[in-house]
């Protein structure tokens, strides 16, 4: 076996590892020399008829990549807590006259998410969850809006808006109450349904009336105003209003009976035709004491059972 004899110290030296091969594959001068190198130095025998091998450092582990972390979008909440959830941001919105536009997506975001988890995927075929009455929590219907707006008026009270669905009849009446300080009275339309679609009904419009105003036999002035942006105090009236009240009493029970048999107590009656008098509700969410529908104008309603 042909061997090769290298100093011991060879292999401590960096560069003597790179260079190796060539040191062990090199032939000496002469034996002589050899022999009187190893006189001063220990070596070591190395077997050159198998290749050497290096041990090299392991490669340093690359870093792992980063998870992307959760965002609100990608959370689901329970059904339970979603429905809390929009409840919470409802309020204060004044049935979504005052909600602001971060209000309004974080409403619509709720809403979503209870679509998704609707308990009623068809609910025309269940029509029992839809019959009753309903009281409007929130919308953003540019139409009703504008009627949310009238309590911007002096001495204008908006009271609750309603729906109610009478499957027997398959009727829907939506109602508004409007008072102020001597009267209340309510504005209604009345339509026809019909079921289309596992979640669509079609609507058309029949009537719509105002039923006859009724004087209050209590006078109630609110003890300020917002008039032009500027508030204006009303307590001085109201106080003076105080030793007149009891004489207005009778006075407006003979007015009550007086319009009631000349109108009416039905109020005054319209029929509603024409091409605008047909329109359709979508139901998306439906349970035992909240519904979600959409209108045919992208807008959407909120309703709790009354």
């Amino acid at each position: 076996m042909l061997t090769r004899i290298i100093p011991t110290q060879f292999f401590s030296r960096p560069e003597a590892v790179r260079s190796v091969r060539a040191a062990v594959y090199k032939r000496p001068a002469n034996r002589s020399s050899l022999t009187a190198a190893s006189s001063q130095h220990a070596y070591t025998q190395i077997d050159v008829s198998t290749p050497l091998e290096v041990e090299l450092p392991p490669a340093p582990e690359q870093p792992a990549e980063p998870t992307a972390q959760p965002t609100y979008d990608d959370y689901e909440m329970p059904l339970a807590d979603c429905k809390a959830a929009l409840l919470d941001s409802l309020y204060g919105t004044e049935r979504g006259l005052t909600a602001r536009s971060e209000i309004r997506a974080e409403i619509n975001e709720l809403i979503g998410q209870l679509e998704a988890k609707n308990p009623t995927p068809n609910p025309t075929e269940v029509l029992e969850k839809l019959d009753g009455e309903w009281r409007l929590m929130y919308t953003s219907s540019s139409a009703l809006i504008t009627v949310l707006g009238l309590k911007n008026l002096p001495f204008v009270t908006v009271g609750d808006l309603t729906q109610t669905i009478n499957v027997a009849e398959q009727t829907v009446e939506n109602k508004v109450v409007l008072s102020g300080p001597l009267s209340r009275t309510a504005l209604t339309t009345r339509a026809s349904f019909e079921v289309r679609s596992p979640k669509r009904l079609q609507l058309k419009l029949e009537r719509g009336s105002i039923a006859t105003p009724e004087l209050l036999s209590d006078v109630e002035i609110p003890s300020s105003i917002s008039l032009l942006g500027q508030a204006v105090d009303l307590t001085q009236l109201k106080d003076a209003l105080v030793p007149l009240s009891n004489s207005l009493q009778g006075v407006v029970s003979q007015v009550n009976s007086v319009i009631n048999s000349t109108a009416g107590p039905a109020g005054l009656s319209v029929p509603l035709q024409g091409e605008n008098a047909q329109t359709w509700q979508l139901t998306t969410y439906a349970d035992d004491d909240l519904r979600i529908t959409r209108g045919d104008g992208g807008s959407v309603f909120v309703y709790c059972r009354a």
